[in-house]
């Protein structure tokens, strides 16, 4: 729970960043408020790096299971082998 908590946190920043970057960008639009756009686009993709590798390293530790499509499909592929 505490980890989809931190997943969903760090999405919220991540539109809230985009949000700014884009009133920056909007507000200014000759350039003078570039320094800020660039700043909180950086923030933004490096948020957006932290983010995946947090989740590859809860996925693959065992911390986070996924539960989607691809994993009901993948344990049916496997008690299909075991049958056989």
């Amino acid at each position: 729970m505490i980890i989809k908590s931190l997943v969903i946190i760090a999405f919220i920043l991540i539109i809230i960043s985009l949000g700014s970057a884009l009133f920056h960008l909007v507000r200014r639009p000759n350039g003078e408020d570039s320094e800020k756009t660039a700043k909180a686009l950086t923030f933004r993709i490096g948020l957006s790096i932290v983010l995946f590798i947090f989740v590859f390293i809860a996925v693959m530790t065992g911390l986070y299971k996924p539960q989607g499509l691809g994993m009901q499909m993948l344990m049916h592929k496997a008690a299909q082998t075991q049958q056989q």
